[in-house]
């Protein structure tokens, strides 16, 4: 796979696909979209209520729709390793629903990280079988709903009273 041009960036779908310019990290570009989401968070956050910020998540969604959409067919690969817009939007989901605390945070970070890269069933399949925009964008709200899950169960662990 080849390394996208950083002229890319010139364009905007393709500075949006590429994260901003975190998906030409030449080391895990997914992992640097997450991070880079993670620290967006706190800013996009704010301004929002909770449904306000629901729809906006929905609306990045479908936009990244379109614009990996757009990227992949510039770069050749529909879903280039430097495209992270779709790690970014489900980390701001899985962030929104992470309980509040910096370690909470990087659990559900780490999480989403472990499933978007393993991909579990049906995250595979659907990698395999949706190979566009929605694609792209889809198999990492699997991993979003997949994370979600998974910290549910530790929170409900972590509150469980202990000894017998």
């Amino acid at each position: 796979m080849t390394s996208p041009s950083p002229r890319l960036l010139r364009h905007p779908i393709h500075l949006v696909s590429l994260g901003f310019g975190s998906g030409l990290s030449p080391v895990a570009p997914g992992t640097a979209g997450t991070l880079a989401a993670w620290l967006l968070y706190p800013l996009l956050r704010a301004p929002f209520s909770e449904t306000a910020f629901l729809v906006l998540i929905l609306i990045c969604f479908v936009a990244g729709v379109y614009v990996t959409g757009r990227t992949g067919q510039a770069l050749g690969v529909p879903d280039h390793g430097a495209i992270v817009w779709d790690e970014m939007v489900a980390t701001w989901l899985v962030l929104f629903f992470t309980p509040p605390g910096l370690i909470w945070q990087a659990i559900a970070v780490a999480l989403f990280r472990l499933f978007d890269i393993v991909k579990p069933p049906p995250i595979r399949q659907a990698d395999a079988r949706f190979k566009n925009g929605f694609g792209v964008m889809f198999d990492d709200l699997l991993a979003a709903g997949y994370t979600l899950l998974a910290l549910a169960a530790l929170v409900e662990l972590y509150r469980l009273p202990s000894g017998g």
